[in-house]
């Protein structure tokens, strides 16, 4: 009698080690994350029955504040702003928790992650307020200048990775999520989602798009940091390349026939010259830089969730050389976020060093004492400072006699521009047009990034220096105090 006792005993024993095991992990060991998943409303429901400290730009304007309410939550989330930072601030929702910096600077500004007061005894309760580097002012111009077509814009500053501006479109109101209002959250979250313009897609950082010829920076850099004597190749004119162990060629947008030394195919964005470039440069010298760069990394940009760019692996250009040419000029399977695509032209601005982009400044307490400055760090080293200076007298060339001149910004004003354009052929009906570029050229104070996907047409109006130079020049005149 006393075995099956014993059984029974050592299973009950069994069964309690187990639970203690599962009670530990989830209220110890994944307590931190779980708190912090976007998934659970627990958090933010009881966030709703206490001050919230405020966002706000960094020119002073509120982007999200807690005014007290007259039900049971006790507090009610604003957005004066609508949706001009819906995708920087997020969102606080009953049911579907947080984003943007709701998220990410959820415990500061909920007061549960703050140093301990002087005074022990003072007890009323205590948040932070989040100030992040943008400014409406930047934003407003951003935002006007993309429109209402699909497309993003975002703008750093490359000496230190701070967002200046953040711009995807469509974009979303965040008050209906944020409201009391079960029915009326639901209601417009499933319009949102129901929406073919995906307005809930943060594009400028969680959308990926063939970047097309802007990836010539990284094959340019390439060749300057594995095989510099391809720098003094001169390839020849031609309107198509034939590529290898197939019958297939390559050929340039439009069908026009360019070829030259670097300074000529990369002013005019050579397709047959850079693609052969790509296959002289081999898989192994391609795929290293773009790994340099940030490929294949998520970009530690401080809002939830950042996409990953993509770059083939190297072992897949073994038997698919034809490829290799592709992702050299930016298309085939290479993808890219326009945040990685801004990283990588602040590369080339910063001397070879990508910093950390960050959208928070600042973070002070309900007592006005300062909690927290951002300390600009570095990211990864891209390249050498001498291929970044070589690269940007290249995109200032871009501008000023090749595919990009549509960003020039007025001779009085002395500024000189550096930029390098793309339009990725998303099929036989579609492009991607891009930009990329940095001023003044000689003390690159800003970064900006615009791609519009999707563009109807193959043809000369729905090129990057055609679309996009317009958007990216309104920002950098805007930023820098000129007048157009």
């Amino acid at each position: 009698m006393n075995g099956p006792i014993r059984k029974v005993g050592l299973l009950l024993m069994v069964a309690f080690t187990a639970l203690l095991a599962q009670l530990i992990n989830l209220q110890v060991v994944q307590a931190s994350k779980l708190n912090h998943d976007p998934r659970n409303t627990r958090q933010a429901v009881s966030d709703f029955a206490r001050p919230r400290g405020a966002i706000q730009s960094a020119d002073g304007v509120v982007l999200a504040q807690s005014v007290p309410s007259k039900d049971v939550y006790r507090y009610q989330r604003q957005y004066p702003t609508g949706s001009l930072f819906a995708f920087v601030t997020g969102y606080q929702s009953l049911l579907y928790g947080t984003d943007g910096v709701e998220y990410s600077y959820g415990p500061e500004l909920a007061g549960r992650d703050l140093p301990l007061r002087l005074n022990l005894l003072d007890t009323t309760p205590r948040t932070a307020n989040v100030t992040v580097t943008l400014t409406a002012a930047l934003q407003q111009v951003a935002t006007q200048a993309l429109g209402q077509r699909v497309g993003a814009v975002i703008a750093l500053d490359p000496a230190t990775g701070a967002v200046l501006a953040l711009v995807s479109q469509p974009t979303y109101d965040p008050n209906p999520l944020a409201s009391h209002s079960t029915t009326v959250e639901r209601r417009s979250w499933d319009s949102l989602n129901a929406d073919i313009g995906q307005p809930l897609l943060a594009r400028a950082f969680r959308e990926r798009y063939a970047p097309g010829s802007t990836f010539k920076i990284i094959t340019t850099s390439s060749t300057l940091d594995h095989e510099p004597a391809l720098a003094a190749k001169n390839y020849p004119v031609t309107s198509s390349l034939a590529l290898p162990n197939t019958t297939h060629q390559l050929h340039n947008f439009g069908g026009e026939s360019c070829g030259g030394l670097l300074p000529e195919i990369f002013r005019v964005s050579c397709d047959t010259a850079f693609g052969q470039m790509g296959l002289d440069l081999g898989g192994h010298n391609l795929t290293t830089e773009a790994l340099s760069f940030g490929f294949d990394a998520r970009p530690p940009l401080d809002l939830p969730p950042v996409a990953a760019s993509f770059f083939p692996a190297e072992a897949s250009f073994l038997r698919d050389q034809p490829s290799l040419a592709y992702s050299a000029i930016g298309q085939q399977d290479v993808a890219a976020t326009p945040l990685q695509m801004a990283l990588a032209a602040a590369a080339i601005a910063n001397h070879g060093v990508i910093m950390r982009p960050h959208v928070m400044a600042s973070i002070t307490d309900s007592d006005g004492r300062l909690v927290r400055t951002y300390k600009p760090a570095p990211w990864i080293n891209a390249t050498s400072a001498q291929t970044a200076a070589a690269v940007t007298q290249l995109m200032v060339g871009v501008v000023n006699s090749g595919t990009g001149t549509g960003v020039a910004l007025p001779a009085s004003s002395g500024v000189q521009v550096a930029a390098k354009t793309g339009t990725a052929e998303v099929d036989p009906q579609h492009t991607n047009a891009w930009m990329v570029a940095f001023a003044p050229a000689d003390n690159p104070r800003i970064v900006v990034a615009v791609v519009l996907p999707g563009l109807a047409g193959i043809g000369n109006e729905v090129t990057g220096g055609v679309v996009a130079a317009p958007v990216v020049r309104a920002v950098i005149a805007a930023y820098l105090g000129i007048k157009l």
